[in-house]
């Protein structure tokens, strides 16, 4: 694998996971600067594959059992720093900081190489799929807070 070949879904790393994206002509706005709203879109891929990463199929978790899980952002704090631009490769990196109970706290940065663009803290609440609260089962809290490399 060279160093511009990247897996679809991402990377585990040290307490999260990395994903790379390209900033597309549909990500910007007139002046050619990604549009504020855009971000959300990477920072939902950097979640949803972080997730892949780790074996938590969304998809399977809504069936798994009666209850089904379901992860719902909650809160969000978004700190824009600097722009992007059409072409630029980001990263997208999430970590966690809290899973148990009936929420996760996920910590996420997007970067252009070592420039900071957007610091965000991200609340998840855990739910059913009728949309009543529910606790994280430990095996997937586990996951999260220590998964293997």
């Amino acid at each position: 694998m060279t160093e511009n070949t990247f897996l679809l879904s991402g990377e585990l790393i040290e307490g999260g996971h990395r994903l790379v994206q390209r900033v597309y002509y549909e990500d910007t706005d007139f002046s050619g600067l990604i549009y504020h709203a855009r971000y959300l879109h990477f920072l939902e891929r950097g979640r949803s594959d972080y997730l892949r990463c780790l074996g938590c199929e969304q998809s399977a978790l809504l069936n798994a059992d009666e209850e089904g899980l379901v992860f719902v952002v909650h809160r969000m704090e978004i700190d824009f720093k600097q722009p992007a631009r059409m072409d630029d490769i980001l990263t997208i990196q999430t970590v966690t900081e809290k899973a148990g109970g009936a929420k996760m706290v996920l910590n996420q940065e997007i970067r252009r190489g070592e420039t900071l663009l957007i610091a965000a803290k991200v609340v998840i609440a855990v739910i059913n799929k009728h949309g009543r609260p529910r606790r994280l089962p430990e095996t997937i809290a586990e996951k999260f807070l220590g998964h293997p490399l």
